[in-house]
């Protein structure tokens, strides 16, 4: 690529990325030239326009400071790893100083791209972020291929409090009884539509973009990528994971509904279809909670969507499934706590009774978390507290957490005491 075409491009990103109206994300960033800084996440999530939202918002960075670059860009077709370094040399020549800051978007598609990011990371002039996801090379293998130089931020569709944002809404301090209601109604669309932003401003073309969306994770990320011929079992397995959200999931019940069907595959066919899908970032699998790690590594786990709207849209519907959805939120909000909190460990608790979430942190378990919609129902209430109580006996724990839907407060249950907060209070 000719130099003056490559700073034509580098000052032309500049412009474009000063032009857009980028609204600022939750997520913070300690900056450090000691790493490589991936951001990873699932498609459409947003992960370009947060490496916006740090030029524009977070760092708010000079035009001489930085350089951008986007490998899908129809000027960087046909770019290699020279023209990756080349581009320091032509902004340097150019402002007169090195850039303090590289962003490399779609980094994939650049043929051995690693080898020009170690190169600029060995020198600790940048700061380095790279992002992308594409079937050459899922946003998750980005980090692993810079393994042991990189601290790695994942980004998720919008939290909730990121959907107030999206959508204008300011909370002011003390609510009134109609604030609470708006911030309530809010939670049903976002519960109902998720998310992901294109969903955020106009959640009329919902029901398109997810079935374009799982279009193009089976066969981008997916078919293509391994060259997987049997199209049906990994759209049946897509479906049984919507089908199943917040519940246990089992490749071995999979497996046997199949054959039952008379429908042949291995089991290790299942296994390898399921951690696709968990690399793409389309699911999660929760592990229950054991002092013995060959009993989690083991254990049935929970499958959660990466978004509700996908749930509501392609498979299951609102109201009928309104407490699987909170926990369902509540999972993801963990997910994104985990960005702030590296340390901290999601899992599930199943011992006769089931906790749906335990929180640990290096070697002490921190809180047990439940999910409820109707706390007030007398048996529902009963079963919910009779688990936490065995639950905070054996693991020593006595942070009690229920998240309903309407019921905030403290209540002592014999020697525990357990809290009860709402979910939008919670998210919040």
């Amino acid at each position: 690529m000719e130099k003056r075409s490559l700073l034509r491009y580098l000052t032309d990103k500049k412009e474009q990325i000063r032009g857009l109206k980028v609204l600022s994300r939750s997520l913070e960033i300690q900056k450090t030239k000691q790493f490589v800084i991936p951001i990873i996440g699932p498609r459409r999530a947003g992960k370009s326009f947060y490496l916006y939202d740090l030029i524009l918002n977070k760092f708010k960075i000079k035009d001489e400071d930085f350089i951008y670059l986007n490998f899908e860009d129809t000027e960087m077709i046909g770019a290699g790893l020279k023209d990756m370094l080349d581009a320091v040399n032509v902004h340097e020549e150019f402002y007169g100083k090195i850039p303090e800051y590289i962003f490399l978007d779609e980094v994939q598609n650049i043929e051995n791209w690693e080898k020009a990011v170690r190169g600029l990371y060995e020198t600790k002039n940048h700061y380095l972020f790279i992002s992308g996801s594409s079937s050459k090379l899922l946003s998750k293998e980005i980090a692993t291929s810079l393994r042991g130089r990189t601290l790695t931020y994942s980004i998720l569709p919008l939290s909730f409090k990121e959907f107030l944002v999206f959508n204008d809404i300011k909370i002011k301090l003390p609510l009134s009884t109609s604030d609470e209601n708006q911030i309530k109604n809010n939670l049903r669309k976002y519960m109902e539509f998720g998310g992901f932003p294109d969903i955020v401003f106009d959640n009329q073309i919902a029901d398109r973009f997810f079935k374009e969306y799982l279009d193009l994770v089976l066969f981008r990320d997916i078919i293509e990528r391994y060259n997987i011929k049997n199209i049906f079992i990994i759209k049946f397995l897509i479906k049984s994971m919507l089908a199943s959200f917040s519940k246990q999931s089992s490749v071995n019940g999979t497996f046997n509904t199949l054959k039952s069907q008379g429908i042949k595959v291995s089991k290790k066919t299942l296994y390898n279809y399921t951690s696709y899908l968990e690399d793409s970032f389309f699911a999660f699998f929760l592990k229950k909670f054991s002092y013995s790690v060959k009993i989690t590594e083991a254990s049935l786990p929970k499958v959660f969507i990466n978004d509700t709207g996908l749930i509501t849209s392609l498979i299951s519907g609102f109201s009928e499934n309104f407490g699987r959805l909170m926990e369902n939120i509540v999972f993801l909000e963990l997910k994104r706590a985990q960005n702030e909190y590296p340390g901290l460990e999601i899992y599930y608790y199943k011992n006769g009774i089931e906790v749906d979430f335990l929180l640990k942190e290096k070697l002490e378990i921190k809180q047990l978390l439940q999910v409820c919609y109707d706390i007030e129902d007398p048996d529902t209430k009963e079963r919910e507290i009779k688990a936490l109580r065995k639950a905070s006996m054996e693991l020593k724990c006595s942070d009690l957490l229920v998240i309903t839907w309407e019921r905030e407060g403290e209540e002592r249950i014999g020697n525990n005491k357990v809290v009860y907060l709402p979910l939008w209070k919670w998210l919040l």
